[in-house]
């Protein structure tokens, strides 16, 4: 369809010669009547003049019209006739046209024949055509005539080409153009096409232009295709002619590879940034948009912008209308693969496309994806395209916003942050109106629940307000609704929209926000005075938030510290009375207090905080804490307490009369028997109860004010480091079983306190530079690995024990024990089961392991106790309580504690009276506390780096429980994160090396032996989890999809040099590609020392991962296959004896690793078929294959499994055979499906063996896969080589057919035991197994080879193959296969067979009767 843009045009230039005509046809006429008189009538004898007379056409001189006297058809059928039956035809054709020659050398005359002819019929004759044609164009329309008198034309034109317009108006050479349009018929195409394209090329300019755009309406359709390479030569000739020839090319119908291409050519010549738009790149983007322009570079730029919304227009108006240009242009896009390649003009048109035609959309939005993905389209891609072609792009801006809303659904993070790119740039770079649109589509985002789309809205909210707050204070009043959609957002959430709103409320730049601030005061004290305890939490989140915002604006005005403006007197009442109004509402609750002293700690953190409103905060807070929760040393707690009170855990020897201890234990035995009335005598009955609860957050929020105020030294507080706590004697020893349900559950109270105060303790002094107060942190930390060694006890006992809450967010409401009484019952009834710990006293240390440890209990009774001691002379106690499931009740680490991971030795001076050196102590940081640390951190990294797709929550599970516990982590970014991690990877290195020493040195001394009699029971286990955690803290930071942005690409560089630098001193600005190189071989050194299997597991997805971001990965693949292998072939120590030591899940990964990049598949599959399972079959019950000592009875399900699915996805990616293909290659797939069928022949025979349910259904499933994928596959190989190589293909499918009979008997054996997970494969695997019997005896008759097939009786039979006598009756009857005589078939044939009621399988030689 031809563009409006076109049509204009045509239509202009038609109505102009029409108008012409009409104008000078009145005159005209008056001229005839008043010249009858002077007879002006042409007359001579030429045969030119004498012909059109008698035809109808009298020929007048001068300026009058030529007149018609017949019917425009008749005129041209009387003509052609005439010439057509005149005696010297047809040498009379050039008479006729020499005389037109002759008379058109006159241009009055010319003009005349190529004005349009008067009419003298009568009105009723001429009703139907009211419109004449040209004498010019009558004749053109005689086919005899036609060649000749374009021939004439065409050597008339150019005379005109370079004449100026006559004083009538007319332009020649269009009019002479004209006559061509919209003929009848065209007799010699090709030559009118070759004579148009040389008129172009030599024509002026302006000529050209108006040629190029008739020749749609010149040109029949069967010149499209060779017009249409003309012109896109010329396109890549003449820039100029760039508009006319884009609007003809969409009114051609066109080949789809010739518009390909021609789109191509066009992409890569067609530069709209310098040939279009100069001004807009040379001058500045601020030059550009200030308004203040001088009037002739305004109007420079407003021309460059007409063109291209001109040239867009051409090209929607042609997409919309045209499929074909649409298609060919994406996919143009689509094949253009490197990132250089691409250009702002492929991304607008992606996005034109997008809006016009909604049939592309799928296809579209699929392109896009893979282009985000492999990186091709980028943010400054998109931002110069937002740039460049805004004016274009605005008018498509519900679009745009459909596509952003689309994209922001997928999972990939990639694409994610592309779709939050585009509502940022539609925001910057459009009008208000959509703006407005933005802010709406981004609303509807966060109230949709969807945590993914609400993290990434309000993140591009976030933005947004920083961008252009002006403009988003329009749009506040759509923000504000969210608030009536917080139930479902997450704290951070939370955070953030209340800082979106208290920016946008309190900014000073304009006073036109106080409504808002109005607004953000009555919700939260809404809030805060609610009753229902999540509001009140809440409006807690964000009160503290908005004072935030209220207390940092004026701060921020100044970049020094000295001379900063700060807060006036109001602002700081302002502040202080709001936080004094949350403190009030929050103080009856310890919950909400300590979710207000955590949220204040954040705020201060963030440095948020103006100094005034800081001197207030700290002055009142260490008053507070000092009252609430210190005591002198001197003073000791008198009351009726239920065990005796003692000051313990401190790190330095008092005076009676000097130091202060943490009133711990008292504080919690008034909250816990205050129910019952057993109040402390010491207190008074009218002083304020202080919860213990509170002591944590309260210390955290104290010691980031003195850090704040104090730039980081915390001696104002040293003392909390290394004071005692009031408790009491914590290990149970032999009176465990003697206490009470409740003494229980408040001893676990007491040590879920006393944890957490080390926690924040060990937070707040992990940074301190003193060595001496390094050693007190790295003591602290041997006392969270003890108490968390004995808080495992009492909670083995105490199973429906519910702890005291340590992270307040709203998350963390419906936190429930992971223990309950019905399963401490059967434990209890069970006596000690469960499997052994990694650690002493530390989290469980995988978790595939976890779901088992967490159902299996120890019995705790004295008796064990001291069995086990002897036995593991001090090894912990085997326990099914695993700290893991009571995560979200420990306080979080901060990310500085791991910069402890930095320490080696430490030493500790210690002082004597006269503070001179009395001694001098080693501290180091020993196995357990290593393993305490590198499990918090694989957590956080797992929690913050790995993809939610890969952690997806479960149905029914709160969305938000995975994130319990780590609120202060979620204030990072991921990027911050693993830059953190990168910074630790130099002392991980360290420490994973001095683990791998530890285990060469343990295998040398035990001769070879792992676990030999020398070993230390408890240190190998927590040295073994130590190796497993850095390894997965390795693989868990280099699998970061985050490396694969180009922002993250210097962090990888750093990474990968922190390992490379591990062999040798690398040598600057190395290649990414040496640096992975490197860092390969560095990890692949540790593979001699792995300990345990999982440890193996994570060393070789480590590999794997840094293999992947190798541009050549074949050269390590066959490394990462050996290493498979090795680990396959290796003995594992099991620890207890268990019969399944080896879990299964990653067994199946290691398995699927090692034939995945292995250089032979089939040969693999062969070794553990033929080798390993031999040997296994061979060996007593609970032994295992020599060769594959992980083989054994228990395993060979999860080999079966693996060698089945790899092998039939192997074959599956076979190409089929075709004719074309040679010889050799025939031989060479030919020889692969023989090896391919023996495989399947040894694994399928292994049912008769291990007959398991387990196996038969992977042989159901698999084997008709396998099935399929050799009819599909193979069988077209055969047709082709059955010829030449009968003997092979002979061999082969009597192996396969014996494969298939097995196959057969399977489903028998389903049915008889009527197993209903083997039976729903049978319908399946016999319709394919029938599916073969025809088209084997397809191949046959293809080969001329019909009477080698026949049919036989085939009768149901067990895996052994004895008959199935009680269907033979019945079966007898209808049950048949296929076979072929040997000797028939060494002549010429194939065979094959068929089954019972469904026709089966695949046939061999006849034996005389059926099988």
């Amino acid at each position: 369809m031809v563009s409006k843009r076109r049509l204009s045009k045509s239509e202009d230039k038609e109505s102009l010669i029409e108008d012409v005509s009409k104008a000078r046809k009145q005159p005209l006429s008056k001229k005839t009547k008043k010249s009858h008189v002077h007879n002006e009538v042409e007359e001579n004898d030429s045969i030119f003049l004498k012909l059109l007379k008698t035809s109808g056409v009298i020929l007048k001189t001068g300026e009058s019209q030529n007149q018609l006297t017949v019917d425009q058809v008749v005129f041209q059928k009387k003509l052609f006739q005439t010439l057509r039956k005149h005696p010297s035809y047809p040498k009379i054709i050039e008479e006729f046209v020499s005389g037109l020659e002759s008379y058109i050398e006159d241009q009055d005359s010319f003009r005349s024949c190529l004005l349009s002819c008067e009419r003298l019929q009568d009105e009723e004759a001429s009703i139907s055509t009211s419109y004449s044609k040209s004498l010019i164009k009558l004749l053109l329309g005689i086919d005899i005539l036609q060649p000749a008198i374009i021939k004439t034309l065409f050597e008339k034109l150019p005379e005109f080409l370079f004449e100026n317009v006559n004083s009538d108006g007319l332009n020649m050479p269009r009019l002479i153009i004209s006559q061509l349009k919209w003929l009848d018929r065209i007799v010699d195409g090709k030559d009118l096409t070759t004579k148009l394209m040389q008129l172009i090329s030599i024509a002026p300019l302006y000529l050209q232009h108006d040629f190029v755009t008739s020749l749609p309406e010149i040109l029949g359709d069967s010149q499209h295709a060779d017009v249409g390479k003309e012109l896109s030569d010329l396109l890549m000739e003449n820039t100029a002619l760039t508009v006319p020839i884009l609007d003809v090319l969409s009114s051609l119908r066109l080949d789809l590879k010739l518009l390909s291409r021609v789109i191509s050519e066009l992409r890569e010549k067609l530069d709209l940034q310098h040939c279009i738009l100069p001004s807009r790149l040379q001058a500045s983007q601020s030059k550009l948009k200030n308004k203040g322009q001088q009037s002739s570079s305004g109007n420079q730029e407003n021309n460059s912008q007409d063109c291209v919304i001109l040239l867009f227009d051409v090209i929607r108006s042609a997409v919309r209308y045209e499929k074909i240009i649409s298609e060919a242009w994406i996919k143009a896009i689509e094949n253009t693969a490197s990132v250089s390649e691409h250009k702002t003009f492929d991304l607008a048109m992606l996005l034109i496309i997008y809006s016009t035609n909604t049939q592309t959309k799928k296809y579209i939005e699929r392109v896009l994806r893979n282009k985000i993905r492999s990186g091709c389209f980028q943010e400054q891609l998109l931002q110069s395209t937002f740039y460049i072609h805004d004016l274009v792009l605005k008018d498509i801006c519900p679009s745009i916003l459909s596509l952003a809303q689309c994209l922001l659904h997928s999972l990939d993070q990639s694409i994610i942050l592309f779709g939050s790119l585009l509502y940022k740039y539609a925001f910057k770079f459009f009008d208000t109106y959509c703006q407005q649109e933005v802010v709406g589509a981004l609303v509807t985002h966060i109230c949709s629940g969807n945590e993914a789309e609400v993290d990434t809205a309000l993140d591009v909210l976030l933005e947004l307000v920083v961008l252009n707050l002006s403009a988003m204070r329009l749009n506040a009043v759509f923000v504000k609704g969210i608030l009536d959609y917080l139930d479902n957002m997450s704290p951070q959430q939370i955070r953030k929209l209340f800082y979106i709103l208290s920016t946008l409320a309190f900014s000073k730049q304009h006073e036109a926000s106080s409504h808002i601030q109005d607004d953000m005061h009555l919700v939260i004290r809404k809030q805060l005075s609610s009753t229902i305890f999540k509001y009140k939490l809440i409006g807690i989140i964000g009160a503290v938030t908005m004072a935030g915002i209220m207390a940092a604006d004026r701060s921020r005005s100044s970049n020094l510290t000295q001379g900063r403006t700060d807060l006036s007197n109001e602002q700081c009442t302002q502040v202080t009375s709001l936080l004094q109004l949350v403190h009030s509402c929050s103080e009856r609750s310890p919950q909400a207090s300590a979710l207000y002293y955590d949220e204040f700690a954040n705020l201060i953190q963030g440095g948020k905080l103006a100094p005034k409103a800081l001197e207030w905060v700290g002055q009142t807070i260490f008053n507070d804490f000092q009252d609430a929760f210190v005591v002198d040393f001197c003073v000791f707690p008198v009351g009726n307490y239920p065990f005796p009170v003692k000051a313990l855990y401190g790190l330095e020897e008092y005076s009676s009369h000097d130091g202060i201890v943490i009133n711990l234990l008292p504080l919690l035995f008034s909250q816990d028997f205050a129910k019952d009335g057993d109040r402390m005598t010491s207190k008074e009955s009218d002083q304020k109860l202080v919860s213990p609860l509170c002591l944590a957050p309260y210390f955290r929020l104290l010691r980031l004010c003195v850090e704040k105020q104090h730039n980081g030294n915390l001696e104002e507080i040293d003392g909390l480091l290394d004071c005692p706590i009031y408790l009491t004697d914590l290990d149970p020893g032999d009176r465990l079983e003697s206490m009470s349900v409740k003494e229980h559950s408040f001893m676990c109270s007491l040590i879920f306190l006393t944890l957490n105060w080390f926690r924040e303790v060990v937070n707040a002094f992990c940074q301190q530079t003193p060595p001496e107060m390094k050693g007190k942190v790295l003591t602290r930390l041997k006392h969270i690995v003890e108490l968390q060694r004995i808080l495992e006890k009492y909670l083995a006992v105490t199973p429906d024990y519910v702890p005291p809450l340590a992270n307040f967010d709203l998350e963390t409401l419906d936190v429930t024990p992971p223990t309950s009484a019905t399963i401490s019952a059967k434990i209890r009834k069970q006596g000690k089961i469960g499997g052994k710990r990694k650690a002493d006293g530390s989290k469980t240390s995988s978790p595939d392991t976890l779901s088992k440890e967490d159902s299996s209990e120890c019995d705790p009774t004295p008796s064990n106790r001291s069995q086990l001691e002897k036995e593991f002379k001090g090894k912990e106690e085997k326990t099914s309580v695993s700290l893991q499931s009571y995560h979200a009740f420990f306080r979080e680490l901060d990310i500085e504690v791991f910069s402890i991971l930095h320490c080696g030795l430490v030493t500790k001076f210690i002082l004597d009276t006269e503070m001179h050196t009395a001694a001098t102590e080693i501290v180091q940081l020993q196995p357990p506390e290593l393993l305490f640390l590198l499990e918090d951190l694989s957590q956080k990294l797992e929690n913050m780096l790995t993809p939610s797709v890969a952690r997806r929550i479960p149905f029914l599970k709160s969305k938000g429980n995975r994130n319990i516990g780590f609120s202060h982590l979620h204030q990072r970014s991921a990027q911050e994160v693993a830059r953190n991690i990168v910074q630790l990877l130099a002392p991980m290195c360290n420490h994973l090396e001095n683990i791998h020493n530890y285990f060469q040195c343990l295998t040398a001394e035990n001769q070879g032996v792992v676990d030999g009699p020398k070993m230390k029971v408890q240190e190998y286990h927590v040295m073994s989890s130590c190796y497993q955690r850095l390894l997965q803290i390795f693989h868990g930071l280099f699998a970061w999809s985050g490396f694969f942005q180009p922002e993250n690409h210097n962090l990888l560089y750093s990474a990968l040099e922190v390992l490379t630098n591990r062999l040798k001193q690398g040598e600057p600005d190395q290649s990414l590609e040496e640096l992975l190189r490197q860092s390969f071989n560095y990890l692949q050194n540790f593979s001699h020392s792995i300990p345990s299997f999982q440890c193996a597991i994570y060393l070789i997805r480590l590999l794997m991962v840094i293999l992947e971001k190798s541009t050549a990965p074949a050269q390590n693949k066959g490394k990462i296959a050996s290493l498979a292998r090795q680990f396959l072939c290796r003995v594992w120590p099991s620890g207890e004896k268990e019969k399944n030591s080896l879990p299964t899940e990653q067994l199946h990964t290691l398995l699927s690793i090692y034939l995945e990049h292995t250089n032979s598949v089939l040969k693999a599959i062969e070794e553990i078929a033929g080798v390993g399972v031999p040997e296994l079959i061979n060996s007593p019950k609970d032994a295992s294959s020599s060769t594959f000592p992980t083989l054994n009875r228990h395993t060979f399900v999860i080999f079966f499994r693996v060698m089945m699915a790899e092998l039939e996805k192997t074959v599956k990616g076979l190409q089929a055979g075709t004719a074309a293909d040679s010889q050799q290659i025939h031989e060479e797939k030919l020889l692969y499906w023989n090896m391919a069928v023996r495989d399947f022949s040894i694994l399928i025979n292994l049912i008769k063996v291990f007959d398991s349910r387990p196996v038969l259904h992977v042989c159901l499933k698999y084997g008709r896969l396998f099935v399929e994928a050799f009819l599909k596959q193979c069988m077209p190989l055969l047709d082709f080589s059955f010829r030449k190589h009968r003997e092979d293909v002979l061999s082969l499918l009597e192996t396969f057919q014996l494969d298939t009979r097995l196959l057969h008997h399977l489903c028998g054996h389903s049915k008889i035991h009527q197993d209903t997970k083997l039976t729903k494969h049978v319908p399946l695997l016999k319709k394919t197994l029938e599916l073969l019997v025809c088209r084997v005896k397809a191949m046959l008759i293809f080969n001329n080879c019909r009477e080698a097939f026949w049919l036989g009786n085939l009768k149901n039979r067990d895996l052994q193959g004895e008959e199935i006598v009680s269907q033979n009756s019945e079966e007898s009857e209808d049950d048949t296969a296929s076979q072929v005589s040997k000797s028939k078939a060494t002549e010429d044939g194939e065979e094959n067979e068929v089954s019972d009621e469904e026709k089966e399988q695949d046939s061999e030689e006849s034996d005389g009767d059926s099988d």
